[in-house]
């Protein structure tokens, strides 16, 4: 025997030929992408829009979400320094912080970050400090004046000395105030705020309040007094956000579970072999995708527009979508069943309920309870983004919080809350599934 008859390809040639077409079908498909990449590229004019980018803004923007603003203003044209602080100051009506210090000399300092960004002034001259280099203005005249030229950290705007130290802060010095920005880490007054008897005391001293002390407010327990002063908290509004939360998480039960009821009997009328009428499975079918087709935001607003604002608009728009969306699947699922179990049933002379009920049920019972609860998951996210719109719950004061541009810290704080629950239900939904049909992600 030679060896051309032991080579398989030598003896089966036209097994081992293929297409020309398809030896270069994986080569086209790549070279189908990079230019694909190369024109998105250009259209979008990534080079130019990134190479324009601010990413010190990315910095501080970023950082507004953990970290929060104290300012004040310093008068210089009375008789004494006067300070004047928002009446809403994070630090309270009478705000006294380490970082302000009165000199011997009578001179304030205000220092913003660690003595590398500072200002001491009095009414007469004020000290820029950036890391090693300073600068003294003198404000004795019409207008700050500073010997030689300002280094290219200060920026004379109008009759004001501008220092910008990025994250930290900004420093304006003008001949009648000295005005400053310092930016903290952290969230302020997250647990109590200005107006509560709590606020700016230790942990300990309030904890032994609550357990041992004397009633801060006559009449009312410290615990009580606390846990509404927490609640109520002015500047966080926990209470109003964790009860905007709360109705986000029943919108999106709620309307997942209408969905799934009406889904249910509607899917063995659009099933062809349970139902076997083409006119009524093509109408339900195309009545599926168009429930579907249009967006849960578009059937929010819609339901706004109808309702007004609330959580019944969101429950209606996830219903709607949750009907086209289960009710496609839950009439696929019946499509493919085996029809030797429901045969079986129907042999035994049982009525056409009993024939569903034990012939059919059991068989897609299993991806019904999956994809119901994937989808009650997956809506308790798309009901914060409807509630933008007007239809309630967290996502509306999310929306509120953000077009004010100024309050990132609250953004944040709820997002982390939304993070949290999304993360929570889909522990439950995951559970749910190993528990009732045996599925172990």
């Amino acid at each position: 025997m030679s060896a051309a008859d032991l080579s398989l390809e030598a003896k089966y040639p036209e097994a081992f030929r293929t297409d020309r077409g398809a030896r270069l079908l994986p080569l086209l498909v790549v070279a189908g992408i990079a230019l694909y990449v190369v024109y998105a590229v250009w259209f979008f004019q990534l080079p130019a829009v990134l190479g324009g980018a601010k990413w010190d803004r990315l910095g501080n923007y970023l950082g507004q979400w953990i970290s929060y603003d104290v300012s004040a203003e310093y008068r210089l044209d009375g008789p004494q320094i006067i300070a004047k602080w928002p009446r809403f100051s994070p630090l309270g009506a009478t705000p006294k912080p380490d970082w302000i210090r009165t000199n011997g000399d009578g001179s304030i300092e205000i220092d913003l970050a660690g003595n590398m960004h500072a200002v001491t002034f009095t009414q007469a001259r004020a000290t820029l400090v950036n890391g090693t280099e300073s600068v003294a203005i003198d404000l004795a005249g019409d207008g700050p004046i500073v010997a030689g030229s300002l280094p290219k950290w200060a920026e004379l705007k109008g009759n004001e000395i501008v220092v910008d130290y990025g994250f930290d802060g900004e420093i304006r010095v003008g001949t009648d105030r000295v005005k400053f920005r310092k930016r903290i880490l952290g969230w302020s007054n997250f647990v109590f705020d200005q107006l509560s008897p709590f606020f700016d005391k230790p942990a300990g001293e309030v904890i032994g309040l609550i357990i041992l002390g004397p009633d801060v407010k006559q009449g009312t327990p410290n615990w009580a007094l606390a846990f509404d002063n927490i609640w109520y908290n002015s500047q966080w509004q926990h209470g109003d956000v964790w009860t905007k939360l709360l109705q986000t998480i029943v919108m999106a039960f709620a309307g997942t579970l209408i969905g799934a009821l009406i889904a249910f009997p509607l899917a063995f009328f659009a099933a062809r072999n349970i139902t076997p009428n083409g006119v009524v499975n093509h109408s339900l079918k195309r009545f599926f995708d168009f429930l579907r087709s249009v967006d849960m935001l578009i059937w929010a607003l819609f339901f706004t527009r109808g309702f007004g604002p609330g959580p019944l608009a969101g429950i209606g728009a996830i219903a709607l979508t949750e009907t086209g969306t289960l009710g496609k699947v839950y009439s696929e699922g019946l499509e493919n069943i085996d029809d030797k179990q429901r045969e079986g049933i129907k042999s035994t002379g049982a009525d056409p309920i009993a024939i569903q009920r034990y012939g059919v049920v059991p068989q897609v019972l299993p991806i019904m309870i999956s994809q119901t609860l994937y989808q009650w998951e997956s809506n308790t996210r798309s009901a914060t983004i409807i509630g933008a719109v007007g239809a309630g719950g967290i996502g509306l004061k999310l929306w509120e919080a953000m077009r004010t541009n100024s309050n990132w810290s609250n953004v944040f704080y709820m997002v982390l809350l939304i993070l949290f629950v999304v993360f929570i239900f889909d522990n439950i939904s995951n559970a749910l599934r190993s528990r009732l049909i045996g599925n172990s992600n």
